[in-house]
C-alpha cells in the first residue's frame, strides 16, 4: 500500500514538473508568436516523444504518463505549427 503511494506521489510530481516547464513555452510562443530561438528538430522529436509515451501509457494503463503526454504533445504542436507559420511566412 504505502509502495503505491510513493508511486502516485512520483507520478504526481513528474506531471506538474513536466507541465509547468513546458507550457509557459507555449503560452510566451502563443502570446508573441516570436519562434526565432526555437530548434524545429528538437521540437518534431519531442512531439514523437510524447506521442508514443501517450500510447505506451494507455496500454500499460497509467494515466499519470498519458495525462503529462497529452498536454506537453498538445503544446509541441502548438509551437510546432506557430513555427511552420513563421517559417513559412518569413520565406516570402
Amino acid at each position: 500500500m504505502e509502495h503505491q503511494l510513493i508511486i502516485n506521489i512520483c507520478g504526481w510530481i513528474a506531471t506538474f514538473g513536466l507541465i509547468l516547464g513546458y507550457l509557459p513555452q507555449a503560452i510566451q510562443t502563443i502570446r508573441t508568436r516570436n519562434t526565432d530561438g526555437i530548434s524545429l528538430p528538437g521540437f518534431i522529436s519531442m512531439a514523437i516523444g510524447c506521442s508514443a509515451f501517450v500510447v505506451q501509457g494507455f496500454l500499460i494503463e497509467n494515466y499519470y504518463l498519458v495525462m503529462t503526454n497529452l498536454i506537453t504533445c498538445t503544446c509541441s504542436i502548438i509551437i510546432f505549427a506557430i513555427k511552420m507559420h513563421n517559417d513559412y511566412f518569413k520565406k516570402k
